[in-house]
């Protein structure tokens, strides 16, 4: 949403260019795993790759499709559909693992209503 009005599928970012090394990729959103705040930059996580953009968590938050990405921590977005189980860990926090990751993300407080029907 914004503005209070439905954006169309359409409009929603489907790709983004990544700087490797001295080129720039381009990468399927659909294929991305977790955006996450690194520094200056946001790390893009894809199964057995990853690269860096300077476009900030809270910019790609409104760019994204909300039914397939979700935000989950302030400085993390995670795409829904490679979510592979939650854990808690020995203080109470969920963490989320993913498929094709062996990161566990954490998931704050804020965000974790996403979590409490499932």
């Amino acid at each position: 949403k914004l503005g209070g009005v439905v954006r169309p599928a359409s409009s929603y970012l489907r790709w983004i260019q990544a700087s490797v090394g001295d080129r720039i990729e381009m990468i399927a959103v659909e294929d991305i795993l977790f955006f996450q705040s690194a520094d200056k930059y946001t790390r893009v996580v894809q199964s057995g790759a990853e690269a860096l953009i300077r476009k900030p968590v809270y910019e790609l938050v409104t760019e994204l499709d909300p039914a397939r990405f979700w935000q989950v921590h302030r400085a993390s977005i995670v795409n829904a559909t490679a979510i592979r189980d939650l854990i808690r860990d020995e203080r109470g926090r969920l963490q989320i693992r993913l498929r094709g990751s062996d990161e566990r993300l954490e998931v704050s407080r804020t965000y974790a209503y996403r979590f409490r029907q499932m």
